[in-house]
């Protein structure tokens, strides 16, 4: 009995799937196929500021915490808060950071663009406490120095710059919130810095700025960040001057791109030695970020009328286009940009999305050809921030090479901290860009608009004023 039933069962669940139908295989003739949905790899498609925004506080979040700003005893570990009795001893707390690094010169500028982009007092509150830091504690480190003749390396850095690392990204910084903040005490540090800058960083015999490593009257790319966006400030903050620190800080930008742009590549090289005939063009994606950084900064400064403005608006135009189609499908940039097996890089990645973005907002290019773009690397960036706010797939810091191994092997490291500040601007930047153009979706790509449109059909007819008359 028990056997026929478990058979009869068996029959009556066996029998629907007899009788099902075939399924319909999906082809031209029943379906459009050109509404399938792609198998986009990470994020694609909408984004809002306040999706910019998360993304963007969880990195304050956790830079926040891990940049302290107090003196304290090296051999205890114990704050030091009376800075008039301290010695040899006292140092900055270590966090995970340096407070005075080019880096964290780049993520100051950062969060000054943020408050301005959100209206959000604490990022900018967060540079000012830094700033007033430093400024307090600088004369006295300066005193143990005289006394012991050492003191904590940081603070050397400040007090004693010998390479434009040292002093050109926060001295730009301090500028930039010393103008906004005429009570901010930097001016000290501001003119150190700036007489370093100025007077005495190496030079070519053209006046050009150089290094003589790793070989005589070499030219960095990433000096041009370094020295030119500082020299572009002061023509603001010392405005007896700003004629001469106009032409300065465009003569830099022309001298370096003269020698060192690729106008078939539309790329920059890294490095460039005087002494060489030929010149290896190795084009390294952060260097390249921040010849394009340069770019934008110095054309922030430059008035509209300005002489040479147009030269170095047309190479920044030429550069865009020749680092945009190297876009990878992820949306992210390689190590080496136009080499496409090496790895893709977050920070070079991170600049592009915010100079896109701030010359879209400035008008410069045009958000149809290059907001997209943008869209789409910010999306690829904020991908690479991790649930502690840590940036992934940043290149530690670089030197300079002539044979492609020694980019391709560069460590990526959570604390490189070139990282910090260009996610922050693109975060920053983007928000804005989100603010000003209306991006939607239309048959399964980003399209940027100037006017909300009102359908959401996969394909449509765009709304214009003159088809609302």
């Amino acid at each position: 009995m028990n056997i026929r039933i478990i058979a009869i069962t068996s029959l009556l669940i066996a029998l629907p799937v007899s009788a099902q139908k075939k399924k319909t295989v999906v082809n031209d003739s029943n379906t459009p196929l050109h509404l399938l949905q792609p198998a986009y790899q990470g994020s694609y498609g909408d984004l809002t500021p306040e999706q910019v925004r998360k993304d963007i506080d969880r990195v304050f979040t956790y830079i926040d915490k891990e940049t302290p700003a107090r003196v304290v005893d090296k051999n205890t570990g114990k704050q030091i808060t009376d800075y008039t009795t301290m010695g040899e001893e006292a140092q900055l707390e270590r966090g995970a950071f340096r407070l005075a690094s080019y880096e964290w010169g780049v993520t100051y500028s950062a969060l000054i663009a943020a408050t301005e982009a959100t209206g959000d007092q604490r990022y900018t509150d967060y540079v000012q406490n830094r700033f007033r830091f430093l400024a307090e504690v600088a004369p006295h480190f300066k005193r143990v120095y005289k006394e012991k003749s050492t003191t904590d390396p940081q603070l050397l850095q400040i007090l004693t710059p010998h390479a434009l690392d040292d002093a050109g990204a926060v001295c730009a910084a301090m500028v930039k919130l010393r103008l906004q903040d005429p009570s901010l005490p930097v001016d000290a540090l501001i003119q150190n810095y700036f007489d370093f800058i100025i007077n005495k960083e190496y030079r070519l015999a053209d006046g050009t700025f150089a290094r003589n490593r790793p070989q005589h009257n070499t030219l960095w790319l990433d000096d041009m960040f370094m020295g030119i966006p500082a020299v572009a400030q002061m023509s603001r903050y010392d405005k007896t001057q700003k004629e001469k620190y106009l032409a300065e800080s465009v003569r830099q930008f022309l001298q370096f791109a003269d020698r060192m742009f690729i106008p078939e590549k539309g790329l920059y090289r890294h490095g460039w030695v005087e002494s060489s005939t030929d010149h290896p063009a190795f084009c390294w994606a952060r260097a390249n970020g921040w010849a394009m950084l340069t770019a934008c900064e110095l054309l922030d400064v430059l008035p509209e009328n300005y002489p040479q403005r147009s030269k170095v608006m047309d190479y920044f135009r030429a550069h865009v286009r020749g680092v945009t189609t190297l876009q990878s499908g992820e949306g992210l940039w390689h190590q080496l940009l136009d080499r496409n097996d090496s790895y893709l890089e977050t920070s070079a990645s991170a600049i592009y999305v915010y100079c896109l973005a701030h010359a879209i907002n400035k008008g410069w290019i045009d958000a149809i050809a290059y907001g997209p773009v943008a869209h789409l690397g910010w999306h690829a960036v904020a991908g690479k921030i991790n649930a502690k706010g840590q940036v992934e797939g940043t290149c530690v810091g670089t030197g300079m090479a002539f044979d492609p191994a020694f980019y391709y092997y560069r460590p990526v490291n959570v604390y490189a901290a070139h990282g910090y500040g260009p996610v922050l601007w693109a975060g920053a930047e983007m928000i804005r860009l989100l603010k000003n153009q209306y991006p939607q979706m239309n048959d399964s790509a980003v399209q940027y608009y100037q006017k909300k449109q009102k359908t959401t059909a996969p394909i449509f007819a765009v709304e214009t004023e003159e088809s609302n008359d």
